[in-house]
């Protein structure tokens, strides 16, 4: 497993520590997940398949499963008393076959709080991620976003991420239109 790795992000007014996810993180990732997912998609995503969404794909479980793996690795933001605020969760891939290579490796999640938003947490996390997919002997990152999430998308590319495919991604029975993105290691 990953040893637990510390960084410290330093902003104006709160220090961010930067660390491998543990086994007892689960229930703190799952309510940021769910909360972020929920305040970057409530105005476009009716609340029914939002919440459903959010119960299935952010639930506890989902996070200890990876947690578990030996394949994933889940670097997560705490403020000052130890509160969870984001996190990165870097997978196997789970992208349409013309969008993935051997050796790849998948940022399925990049989340922040508003809180630690905009403090170097975002590429911290980055930075942890890539340091992951090189451990793992990963040539590629890969990730998918939504396509009109134009501050993700400017992030990725700040990242050095660029477009390789598109894949839709459905929430309830609404059907969106993802960009697919990669850097190498």
């Amino acid at each position: 497993m990953l040893e637990n790795l510390l960084t410290l992000v330093e902003g104006p007014d709160m220090q961010l520590v930067i660390r491998a996810g543990e086994a007892g993180d689960a229930a703190a990732l799952s309510l940021v997940g769910g909360a972020t997912f929920l305040e970057s998609y409530a105005h476009m995503i009716p609340a029914a398949d939002l919440l459903a969404h959010v119960a299935a794909r952010h639930g506890a479980d989902v996070y200890a499963t990876w947690l578990a793996d030996a394949g994933t690795r889940i670097r997560v933001a705490t403020a000052p008393l130890g509160a969870l605020v984001g996190y990165a969760v870097l997978t196997t891939p789970d992208l349409p076959a013309d969008c993935v290579r051997d050796g790849d490796r998948e940022l399925r999640r990049i989340y922040l709080m508003g809180i630690a938003q905009r403090r170097g947490a975002g590429a911290a996390l980055m930075a942890g991620v890539l340091d992951d997919a090189a451990a793992m002997g990963a040539a590629r990152v890969t990730v998918g976003v939504h396509g009109g999430n134009d501050r993700a998308i400017t992030f990725y590319t700040r990242m050095g991420f660029a477009a390789i495919g598109r894949r839709t991604f459905s929430v309830g029975a609404q059907v969106y239109d993802d960009l697919v993105m990669g850097r190498r290691v």
